[in-house]
Formats: C-alpha cells, sequence, structure tokens
C-alpha cells in the first residue's frame, strides 16, 4: 500500500527525532561527557522500544478501520463478523512487525568511533541545558516573588477589609441616592405579539427593610448584553449589572492606592531586579487579580444585605471613617435584630402550617377498617372466574352494588345481573339506569357514597388501588364499606397490602387458579400465521386501525377494541367477536381488563408501551393480565401466546413470581375539604399545603396534575369567587379526556354558564371521520356529566341517545373506513409497507435536520 509506505516514512522521521531528543536530554544533565558506549549500555531498552511504539500508534491512527479490515485481509484474517475493537486488536498485532526500523544501527553509523561529532553533540546539549536551566531559575525566581506579593496582599486586604468597606458602602450609598432621585421605575408588560416591553410605573420608593438585593433587581430601562457559549444574549437590564461594575471600579482603583501605599519597598527593589522594569499599580492589580475578584463577589454579598434605607441615609452624611464605622455597627445590629425576629416569624408559621397540615389530613388516610364488616378476597390470575363467584354472592343478596374499574364493565355487569332475573341500575358519571324495584346498583368506583347502605358490596381490579391517580377510589371504597360483607377481586400481587389494609377484619380468602394452561409459541409471530381466534396487542389507537385495516386488506374479517372507543361501539365489536362474525380481534390491553372472550391465542405486536412518560418493556403483571385472556374456558385446553421478538425473554414474563405491592394512592377526601375550609377558601393554598403534605408510610399521593390545570385556567376569575370550594375542585376532578382543547374549551364555557345562571353550552358534534365522532362521544359524555352533577336527568336521557347514535356512527365508520387506511410517511406522505417499523420513511429519516446537523459536525 503506497499509504502504508508514507506512513513508515514518516514514522522513521518521527523515531529519529524522539532518539535525538533523548540523547540531548542524557547528555545535557552531565556534567563530566559520557562516551557512547556508555549511553548505548543505559539507553538501549528505550531505543529499541521506541520504534515499535512510534510505529504501532502512528498506522493505528492514521488507517482508516476499511483500510485496516484490508490489510489483515490481505493477511488471511477474516473480518467480517468482528466488531471495531478485535479489528484493532487485531491489526496492532499484525502491523508491529511490518518493516522494522534499526534504530540501534542508525545510531551506531551516526556516532561510533566519530569522536568529533560525539564532542560536539555533548556540548550543544550541554549549553541547551545550562541555558533551560538558567531560564528555570529566572521562573522559580519569580514564582517566589509572586507567592511573596500574592501573601503580603492578603494579609493588607483583611488588615484593611473594614476601611474598604466603609469607603465602598459610602460611594455605593451616593450612587444609590442619584439613581432613587433622578431615574423612573419600570416593569415589563406583554404586547399582543406575545413579546415584553418596559412601562413606565413612577418614582422609586423603598419599604422598610428593603435590601439592596431587591433594588438590583429593578430594571434601568436598557439592554443588556451577554456573552454565553460563543453567542451574545439579550435581555433588559437590571440595576445589578450597573452597581456590580461601579463596585468593580471602585476596589480596583481603591485596592490599587491600598497596594502601592503599604507594599514594602523591598518588593519594589526586588521585582526591578527580578523583571528588569518597574512594579506599577496595574502590574500589583494583575499578579494578585483572583484576591481582587473574590474581594468583589464578597463585597457584592455585603451590599446585597444592607438595608436601603440605611444607606440613603449614610449617603448625605460627609465621609468621617470613625463615624461611618459607628453607624455601620448599629446598622449590623438592626439588621441582626430584624433577621433573628424574621427567623421567629418563618418557624411561627411553619409551626402553625404543621399544626394545619396535622389537623386537615390528620388520620384521614390511616389504612384501617372500623367497621364490622365480612371480607372476602377473591385473589388469582385473569381468567380463573374470581368475578363469577363473587357476583354469584351478590345475587344472593337483598341488596348489593358492583364497582367497576370501567364504565364498560359497569354496563356488562348491569346488563348480565338484568338477564338473570336480578334487578340492577346502572350508575356512572355520563349515565344513569335506574331499574324499578331494583336493590342492585353496577357503577364505577368513583362513584361509590359510603353513606348509602348494601348488604353486599363487589369491588373488582382492586389492584388498581396502586395507581397514583386513580386508586384513591379503590381505597375509600375498601376502607369507608358500609355493608356487610365486602367481595374484594384483585390479583396475586395485591394480596399482600389488601391483608395489611384490613388488618384485624375478618377476612376469607379464595385463591383462583387457572383450569387452562397458558403456552408460549416458540417461534417469533408473523402475519402469516394469523388464526381464528387470535387476539392481537398492541398500545396505540393507530396501530390497533392499522393492524385491523391491515388485516382486512388480507382477507380477516376483524373486531377492534382501544380505550378511547365508545363502550357502546367497544360492546357491539366485542359481540361480532363471541358471535363468531368476526374472527380475529385488534385491541390494547384494555381487553386485560374485565373482559371475557372466546380467546384461541394472544399476541402481541409490540413488546413496549408508552406509560405517559416514556416507552419501556412491559412488566410481568402486564403481560399476565393480558396473556390471561387467552384459552377461554370451555372452548380451549389451554391459551396460546405469541410474541414478534424476543420470545424467550417475554416468555419469562410469564413465569416470574408476581412482586407484592405495599402502597395505596390518596387524594383529597370530603371531610380534607371540610376541615381544610376553617382556615381558607382558596383552592391554591390547598394544593400548595397538599405538595407540603407527607403522605403515611405506604401510601403515595395523587399527583394532581389535571385538576391543577384546570384550576390554572379559573383561577382568580368569577368561577372560583362564587363557587364553593368542595364545588369547584368536584368540577375540577370531572372524569374526561383533558388532553382534547376542544373538551377544556366545553368545559370552561359550561362552568361560566353555570355561576352565570345561564343555558349549558351544547357539545359541538361532527362526523367528518372517525376521529372527529369518538371526539364528538367526548364531548356528550362531558356534557352529560354536567347534567347529571347539575339533577338535570330529563334534559341527560336526551343526550344519551345521540350519544347511542354517535357510538353507532363510530361502528359503522370502522366496519367501512378502516378497510381504506394506509400506512403512510407523516412528513412527505408517501405509501409505506405495513412491515415498516417507524412513522417516517427512509428518505425522510435521512433528511431530518438533526441528521444533517450531524453529518454535517
Amino acid at each position: 500500500m503506497e499509504f502504508l509506505d508514507y506512513i513508515h516514512k514518516d514514522a522513521i522521521q518521527h523515531t529519529k527525532e524522539k532518539i535525538l531528543e533523548d540523547l540531548d536530554a542524557y547528555l545535557g544533565s552531565r556534567s563530566v561527557q559520557p562516551s557512547f558506549q556508555e549511553y548505548m549500555h543505559d539507553r538501549l531498552i528505550y531505543i529499541e522500544q521506541i520504534w515499535k511504539n512510534v510505529w504501532v500508534n502512528k498506522a493505528h491512527n492514521k488507517m482508516s478501520r476499511h483500510k485496516k479490515r484490508q490489510y489483515l485481509e490481505d493477511k488471511g484474517i477474516e473480518t467480517v463478523s468482528a466488531d471495531k475493537k478485535l479489528i484493532n486488536q487485531l491489526f496492532k498485532k499484525e502491523i508491529s512487525d511490518y518493516r522494522p526500523f534499526d534504530a540501534e544501527k542508525w545510531l551506531l553509523e551516526g556516532f561510533s568511533h566519530q569522536d568529533d561529532k560525539w564532542n560536539e553533540r555533548f556540548n550543544h546539549a550541554r549549553n541547551q541545558f545550562k541555558l533551560k536551566q538558567a531560564v528555570r531559575n529566572k521562573e522559580m525566581e519569580k514564582q517566589k516573588l509572586h507567592e511573596v506579593i500574592e501573601n503580603l496582599t492578603e494579609g493588607l486586604i483583611i488588615q484593611n477589609e473594614r476601611s474598604l468597606y466603609l469607603k465602598l458602602r459610602y460611594h455605593i450609598a451616593k450612587q444609590l441616592l442619584n439613581d432613587v432621585s433622578a431615574k423612573i421605575r419600570y416593569r415589563k408588560i406583554e404586547t399582543t405579539a406575545l413579546e415584553e416591553q418596559l412601562e413606565e410605573i413612577g418614582a422609586f420608593s423603598f419599604e422598610p427593610f428593603s435590601k439592596m438585593g431587591d433594588f438590583f433587581e429593578e430594571l434601568t430601562g436598557n439592554i443588556h448584553k451577554t456573552m454565553y457559549r460563543g453567542r451574545w444574549y439579550f435581555e433588559y437590564e437590571t440595576y445589578f449589572y450597573i452597581y456590580e461594575r461601579a463596585i468593580r471600579s471602585f476596589l480596583s482603583e481603591a485596592l490599587q492606592v491600598m497596594l502601592l501605599e503599604n507594599m514594602p519597598h523591598s518588593i519594589f527593589e526586588q521585582y526591578e531586579n527580578v523583571y528588569e522594569k518597574a512594579l506599577t499599580g496595574s502590574i500589583l492589580k494583575k499578579k494578585v487579580s483572583y484576591l481582587f475578584g473574590e474581594l468583589t463577589e464578597h463585597f457584592i454579598e455585603f451590599i446585597q444585605d444592607e438595608y436601603a434605607e440605611n444607606l440613603l441615609v449614610l449617603a448625605k452624611l460627609p465621609y468621617e471613617e470613625s463615624v461611618h464605622d459607628q453607624l455601620y455597627e448599629e446598622h449590623l445590629a438592626e439588621r441582626k435584630k430584624r433577621e433573628q425576629e424574621e427567623r421567629a416569624e418563618r418557624k411561627r408559621k411553619k409551626e402553625e402550617e404543621e399544626r394545619m397540615l396535622s389537623d386537615i389530613f390528620g388520620a384521614e388516610y390511616s389504612p384501617s377498617v372500623d367497621r364490622p364488616v365480612k371480607f372476602t378476597l377473591h385473589i388469582g390470575d385473569t381468567n380463573t372466574g374470581k368475578t363469577y363467584h363473587a357476583l354469584e354472592e351478590m345475587k344472593k343478596k337483598e341488596s348489593g352494588i358492583y364497582l367497576a374499574p370501567l364504565r364498560l364493565l359497569a354496563l356488562e355487569v348491569f346488563e348480565k345481573l338484568n338477564q338473570d332475573g336480578t334487578p340492577c341500575s346502572l350508575k356512572t358519571g355520563e349515565e344513569e339506569k335506574i331499574v324499578n324495584n331494583a336493590a342492585h346498583m353496577a357503577c364505577t368506583v368513583e362513584m361509590y357514597y359510603e353513606k348509602q347502605y348494601y348488604d353486599i358490596i363487589v369491588i373488582d381490579e382492586a389492584q388498581m388501588i396502586t395507581d397514583k391517580d386513580r386508586g384513591f377510589s379503590w381505597y375509600k371504597a375498601i376502607t369507608k364499606a358500609n355493608a356487610k360483607e365486602v367481595h374484594i377481586i384483585g390479583s396475586k400481587s395485591a394480596k399482600p397490602m389488601l391483608l395489611q389494609l384490613l388488618e384485624d377484619s375478618d377476612v376469607t380468602v379464595k385463591e383462583y387458579t387457572r383450569d387452562t394452561p397458558l403456552q408460549v409459541e416458540d417461534r417469533e409471530f408473523q402475519f402469516k400465521f394469523v388464526k381464528k381466534g387470535d387476539a392481537l396487542i398492541c398500545f396505540s389507537r393507530r396501530k390497533v386501525l392499522e393492524t385491523a385495516s391491515r388485516l382486512q386488506n388480507a382477507g380477516y374479517s376483524v373486531s377492534m377494541i382501544y380505550g378511547s372507543m365508545p363502550p357502546e361501539t367497544r360492546k357491539k365489536q366485542v359481540q361480532q367477536f363471541v358471535n363468531g362474525q368476526t374472527t380475529v380481534i385488534v385491541s390494547t390491553d384494555a381487553i386485560g381488563m374485565g373482559l371475557n372472550l372466546p380467546i384461541r391465542r394472544v399476541v402481541f405486536l409490540e413488546n413496549e408501551k408508552f406509560d405517559g412518560t416514556r416507552r419501556r418493556q412491559l412488566t410481568s403483571q402486564e403481560v399476565k393480565q393480558i396473556a390471561g385472556r387467552a384459552g377461554r374456558k370451555g372452548l380451549y385446553n389451554k391459551g396460546m401466546v405469541s410474541f414478534v421478538r424476543d420470545v424467550k425473554e417475554m416468555g419469562q414474563l410469564l413465569l416470574m413470581k408476581d412482586e407484592p405491592v405495599f402502597s395505596f394512592a390518596i387524594a383529597p377526601t370530603q371531610g380534607v375539604f371540610e376541615r381544610f375550609q376553617r382556615y381558607s377558601r382558596d383552592l391554591g393554598l390547598f394544593f400548595e399545603l397538599w405538595d407540603k403534605f407527607e403522605s403515611p408510610a405506604g401510601t403515595v399521593k395523587a399527583a394532581l396534575h389535571e385538576e391543577r390545570e384546570l384550576y390554572s385556567i379559573v383561577r382568580g376569575t368569577e368561577i372560583e369567587a362564587k363557587l364553593p370550594l368542595t364545588d369547584l375542585y368536584g368540577f375540577l376532578h370531572l372524569p374526561f379526556s383533558k388532553k382534547e382543547t376542544d373538551l377544556i374549551r366545553l368545559w370552561e364555557e359550561t362552568m361560566y354558564a353555570i355561576v352565570d345562571g345561564s343555558e349549558m353550552p351544547e357539545p359541538r358534534l361532527k362526523n367528518k371521520n372517525l376521529e372527529e365522532l369518538e371526539l364528538s362521544y367526548k364531548a356528550i359524555g362531558l356534557h352529560l356529566l354536567f347534567l347529571y352533577r347539575l339533577d338535570q336527568r330529563t334534559e341527560a336521557l336526551y343526550w344519551e341517545r345521540v350519544r347511542e347514535e354517535i357510538s353507532q356512527h363510530v361502528h359503522d365508520k370502522l366496519n367501512s373506513d378502516v378497510r381504506n387506511l394506509t400506512k403512510k410517511c407523516k412528513r412527505c406522505g408517501k405509501q409505506l409497507p405495513w412491515e415498516h417499523d417507524f412513522q417516517i420513511c427512509d428518505d425522510c429519516h435521512q433528511t431530518r435536520p438533526y441528521r444533517q446537523r450531524y453529518y454535517k459536525r
């Protein structure tokens, strides 16, 4: 290789230079000339090794990976499966013996038996060594002098610090008096273009005990330019920048004068001898620049802690150090007293706040059950008959209530009980169906009212108690249960925590196991393997629709389930699958919650899901919950589970022992709000106290993010002013999709209508496509939440009928429109193959801006 020859020549030249450097260092350090043979004896190991080091490093650094591969392959070494590290190791090993340079021979040819040349080299090396030694000695002398000057300066600063600060304080006081007398105050305002502008707000005035630090934050009216990471940034200037420059300038002059007047005369003489020039004030200042910088920062902090009113008094007095020193002592004492009072006040407020937190929250969340209730825990995996047995017990009682995690499950139990001859009513936030003479109720867990008595309460999916946003509804239902019997249905992981929660109560545990085992298929799933009875699982609405379209176009009849689908539509989709009208179902993880379907095999099309914060791998409990829907008892001897990749790893999740959970979520209660209102009606203050409240061990506070975001819309408005605090929080807590801007707008308009006593706005209904129909359905749901909360049941019945019509339209759209879906690049619109893993095509991926920047770098 020509390139390798070029590197080889360069390495030889570099090796010669390194040897000559070593030779000069060896000779220069000796006062008596050694012989050439002595040098070779002492440095032979270095001479032999230097070539190999220089050559291997140069070849490795200058040869590309491609050329290294080519070199190794020419040597008969296979590199196809080798990674970068292995290639480098192999290359260094092979190249080390390539055309070695004989450094010893080269030295012998240059100096052996050539005494004149060796003598000349020694004299040259020795002279260079002496010159360097003289320079080093001079530098050491300068360094020692510099340290002496620094030590003297530090001592002088400590000795004169008080005097310096008094003079600076007077200087700043006069500048402050001038600024507040002659200049205007400003504040920032937002313009319609969302740009900040300044507005004049009059002359300066100081409240008692206003500190200079507060004044430093005032705006001067000018623009300040700042350099950061090589770029200029502009912002409105504050007085901090003005006074920082003033302090720095004053100290620069004062420090220079102090050093010139107090530095010993011998230092000036010594400096002139060493540097051959006079020691001036500016040179002195540079020598101790770091001390000057520290003193400046130190004094800026002192000035910021000064009371502005004290400095304004000081500015009107002539400067006499003894007088100013006495005043400073008085001002320090005053400030110390004030700071002690402020600390005492803060301590008092903290203690008052702690008492308030204890009074408001207190033992509200103590995990104990006081009532004489008989509890039965139904514990087991998915599809083991837990809910069935609990409901059978409920049928036997004269009155009962079923609490569901989802509206759809409440609706299913409502229909099942009525079909089985047990009159049952339905109540969710968005609908009510009252059946005459019904003593049983099916509702969502959030609708549970603890003052209503029942013979039996059935609480489903109790492991949801750990949910950070909804878990408190399960906690309240369990601990505030007003019934003779309470049947709690949950997973194995929830059992220890439920037993801990119920403590000494009368508890019976019934454990359930699957009659149909689960079996993981060894091969990775491919779409050509789809069969009747399959449930294909993915974790987004978009993926469900795309997968369903792909299957429909391949000739399969498909049902679909996803979270934002109307429950009535979901029910029809499920029924089609149950009745055999469709052979395959495509669903999100919504299928894992209480839906018993004739599923032969569950197929995970994704091993990860987005949990609201990040994409992460599915947990063991999630895989079990979903996979457990396979193998419907009475239809199949076993349930099959399949994955598209990482079959062994994902299959292990099914075998993992459930990790027990020992914490549950808590949220504000009616009692908490009642006690809070003894102190305040400010809901903003309540949220602050909620953040400060430390929840008991084993509990996790609900974050209340959505409630806070809605509150930020109405804070300070007539809505907050006119509504009782508990009513306002109830409206903030309404269960609707708070990520939809249209729904938030409808919520806000309705809130204004309520406080104004005007007619509530009707939902805006759109039906152009599937997304608009689903949004219309949600808007009606929100409207119904308001209607039922305000007891406007007649109008609610009309909107329930409209909602049913919308859900039928959604069902029809699913059947007609999904087949025509295609997968397209979201940037350029190019059609993508179904198996393409990403939402943009390869061309758009290559031309994304961040990639262009990367390649330019």
